[in-house]
């Protein structure tokens, strides 16, 4: 993913040998972010490499469009190059990258008319199960899958994601959404309950 609205890379950046870039994958966020927040492109970089992926794939679940989502992941990644000086590690580079781009999917959500459901997990390109039945089942299931996640409030498809896709923590969903604790556990509930009863019939 390139990104616009950053600063272009010094003739050093530019020069910067394949195994000093390899060499950065071993190195802490945290680490990472102060050096980037002190303008090396190198550095941030890597954030975008390590942590792009997760934001996209959490954007385009919520907005259902990749271009939306191609966007926020943009604009998200832009804002944290411009507010990683005032970032002071009081929650995870990731959980605070995540609450940017919830906001950013947000924002488009409210200005968004609505759009047909489509798979949600169109990333998977073959069932795993191999007899014709199986798999017609199986893109059976995705399908009821996603239209019940869009059949959700955005704020529980967005706790739902996190949690069950993203894989992070009540506490950091909630520093992610600005959320307290028990709305975050009460979110998650409510669209565990709605998700299990819709899929019923797979189970």
């Amino acid at each position: 993913m390139r990104m616009t609205g950053l600063a272009e890379p010094s003739g050093n950046d530019a020069r910067q040998s394949a195994s000093e870039v390899g060499a950065l994958t071993s190195v802490p966020d945290h680490v990472l972010a102060r050096r980037a927040a002190l303008g090396s492109r190198r550095e941030f970089e890597e954030i975008v490499r390590r942590h792009g992926g997760a934001l996209f794939r959490y954007a385009r679940r919520m907005l259902r469009d990749v271009g939306d989502a191609e966007e926020a992941v943009q604009d998200t990644f832009v804002a944290a190059w411009q507010g990683l000086p005032d970032w002071h590690g009081r929650s995870a580079l990731r959980t605070w990258l995540f609450s940017i781009v919830a906001h950013k999917a947000a924002d488009k959500l409210r200005k968004k008319r609505p759009t047909p459901v489509e798979e949600i997990f169109d990333d998977i390109d073959a069932s795993p199960l191999a007899d014709p039945e199986g798999a017609a089942r199986y893109r059976d299931l995705r399908t009821a899958l996603d239209a019940a996640l869009q059949s959700l409030p955005a704020q529980q498809r967005s706790v739902w994601l996190l949690r069950e896709v993203e894989d992070l923590s009540y506490r950091e969903i909630g520093d992610a959404l600005s959320m307290p604790y028990d709305v975050v556990r009460g979110n998650l509930s409510r669209a565990r309950v709605t998700l299990g009863r819709r899929l019923q019939p797979w189970r």
